[in-house]
């Protein structure tokens, strides 16, 4: 038994197989010559803080969103605070927030980090401008503006669906890379389907291409939101992240991710690592919740770290 054991291993040497799970691909392990069609995220690679930091080695985040309850009786002040809270908690240096009706809120007690500006009053060239989060119908007044000017831009939920909706909104965001501001969309399936011009199913029936899609036609960074959330650039394989589960299916989960994307650019990361990495952490932390304590969206954004 020990001698045929070495002639097995010294054929198995002498002549290489590929497992036939492997020919069924049609590609042979290790080759080279054939380009990925999609890259597994990996972890962030943690970056340490230098000692001699301030505030303003870690960038500013401005979130834009949050319609009031006095416009239409629909409330949606808690998305925007939830995405702020994500920012503060994923590490930006200051973090603010417009809140895009007056909702009578000048400071936010739980969170008293976070600067209440009004929208006019914001450098939008400077900042890394989250935008979209429970902005309703108000977005729509400011979209135009945050489009041309903000240096660097996250765009989530209704600044998504009313883009879509808009033509000429849509040609402001296509020209955003040209002028070497890096944007970042982040659709779930259905916004996907409205920029796309198609429904949620057409996209979940081919996710990969329905990512790369976006990111070259409004040339900038999209994140498919989902189980296994694609993320794709321009003239690059898409990335799948392995991260998540179904607790994150709970609302407000994705103002958060928005935020924390925001605090990523705002570092100075380039916008393809930066949702990589943002996707991942965000997943990750949903990963390894308690066993038996419910994951609620502002517990998520409070969880996360640099």
């Amino acid at each position: 038994g020990q001698e045929a054991g070495k002639k097995w291993a010294a054929a198995a040497h002498s002549q290489p197989t590929i497992p036939k799970s492997d020919r069924l691909l049609g590609v042979a392990p290790n080759d080279a010559s054939v380009p990925a069609s999609a890259w597994l995220s990996g972890p962030p690679v943690p970056a340490p803080r230098a000692h001699a930091s301030h505030k303003g080695s870690f960038g500013d985040v401005a979130v834009v969103g949050g319609e009031g309850l006095a416009r239409r009786g629909l409330g949606m002040t808690g998305a925007a605070l939830l995405a702020a809270s994500a920012a503060l908690h994923g590490g930006a240096g200051r973090v603010l927030l417009a809140l895009l009706d007056d909702a009578g809120l000048a400071v936010d007690v739980q969170q008293p980090e976070l600067m209440l500006r009004h929208f006019e009053a914001l450098a939008l060239d400077q900042l890394s401008v989250v935008c979209g989060c429970g902005g309703g119908e108000a977005v729509r007044a400011v979209l135009p503006a945050v489009l041309e000017r903000a240096a660097r831009l996250v765009l989530d939920a209704d600044a998504l669906n009313t883009i879509a909706a808009a033509p000429p909104l849509q040609a402001l965001l296509a020209t955003r890379a040209g002028r070497g501001q890096p944007t970042v969309l982040t659709p779930h399936p259905l916004e996907a389907a409205r920029l796309l011009g198609t429904d949620a199913a057409s996209v979940q029936a081919d996710r990969l291409r329905a990512a790369c899609t976006l990111a070259e036609r409004f040339q900038c960074v999209a994140v498919l939101k989902g189980s296994g959330t694609v993320i794709a650039a321009p003239g690059a394989a898409p990335h799948i992240n392995p991260t998540g589960n179904a607790r994150l299916a709970t609302a407000g989960t994705g103002d958060v991710l928005a935020g924390l994307i925001g605090a990523r650019l705002a570092a100075g990361h380039a916008a393809l690592q930066a949702a990589c990495a943002a996707v991942y952490q965000h997943g990750q932390a949903a990963d390894q919740w308690p066993a038996g304590h419910t994951l609620t969206a502002g517990a998520l954004a409070r969880s996360l770290c640099v």
